[in-house]
């Protein structure tokens, strides 16, 4: 027969009466797992500015002076377009934005779902 100390202890079944067990929730475990994914997206959002900035250096020829030269001009190209320039300039950089954000958690993937602290790991 289950105490009222053994109900009150959470992520266990409890049961009020014999027919029933209930679980209770592990808010705990809920709230690490969601530092960890905002762990996990601001990292990939900052691979994928990343990546932009090294494809700004690689057309600069790989030199800071190279790359604020196509910066400048990207800018200069911008800020003289219509708006619907502007609107097709912003789709553009929002897709692939989204796709290199899909690739980076493609590569990832093993690292979505936190570990397990009480789990040993495999040796290999």
């Amino acid at each position: 027969m289950a105490t009222s100390v053994d109900r009150l202890q959470p992520g266990r079944l409890i049961s009020l009466s014999n027919s029933q067990p209930v679980r209770r929730l592990d808010y705990g475990y809920g709230l690490y797992f969601g530092l960890h994914m905002a762990g996990f997206l601001t990292t990939t959002l900052l691979m994928t500015w990343g990546l932009f900035v090294l494809f700004f250096l690689a057309i600069g020829g790989f030199s800071l002076d190279g790359m604020m030269n196509h910066l400048q001009n990207l800018t200069s190209r911008y800020l003289s377009a219509d708006a619907a320039r502007v609107d097709q300039f912003k789709l553009i950089v929002g897709g692939v934005h989204m796709m290199l954000s899909a690739a980076i958690i493609f590569f990832r993937r093993h690292a979505i779902l936190p570990r397990d602290a009480g789990r040993e790991e495999r040796r290999a």
